[in-house]
């Protein structure tokens, strides 16, 4: 489900010139109302769900109805992330909470090889994924023989 902010948590990220969940969204959506200074999505159709604005709120205002392979019907899910990981906190329905910490990427910004250390394929053509066979162990891609 599309991510919405609740009002009465968001506190605009200081009524600073752009919300952090503004500078995250890879789609554009999240903006501030410049009257209430609080951060909204302006188009849920389009987003992606990709939790970024989420993962991001320094005040856990963004949100989500999570889909039920992700979050069962009636539960919520709130992340707290830190600074190597983030700690996923979901809270069902009977009053059983649940905790998940997944460690997050330590990269420092600009320094990822955008290749991810592959070289770059001799074939354009070929249908093979850019990192075939290296990726999956492989000796070669397995094809057909016609």
């Amino acid at each position: 489900m599309p991510s919405y902010v609740n009002p009465e948590k968001c506190d605009g990220c200081k009524a600073l010139d752009k919300t952090a969940c503004q500078h995250i969204c890879p789609n554009d959506l999240m903006a501030l109302d410049k009257v209430t200074m609080k951060a909204y999505n302006r188009d849920v159709t389009m987003c992606w769900e990709c939790y970024n604005c989420v993962k991001i709120c320094p005040t856990q205002a963004v949100e989500v109805r999570g889909y039920a392979d992700f979050v069962p019907l009636g539960a919520s899910a709130t992340p707290m992330r830190s600074t190597d990981s983030i700690m996923w906190t979901v809270k069902f329905r009977n009053g059983t909470i649940k905790r998940f910490k997944f460690p997050i990427r330590t990269t420092p910004e600009g320094e990822a090889a955008p290749d991810g250390g592959f070289e770059s394929p001799a074939d354009l053509a070929s249908p093979a994924l850019f990192t075939e066979p290296a990726s999956l162990g492989l000796p070669e891609v397995f094809t057909l023989k016609h």
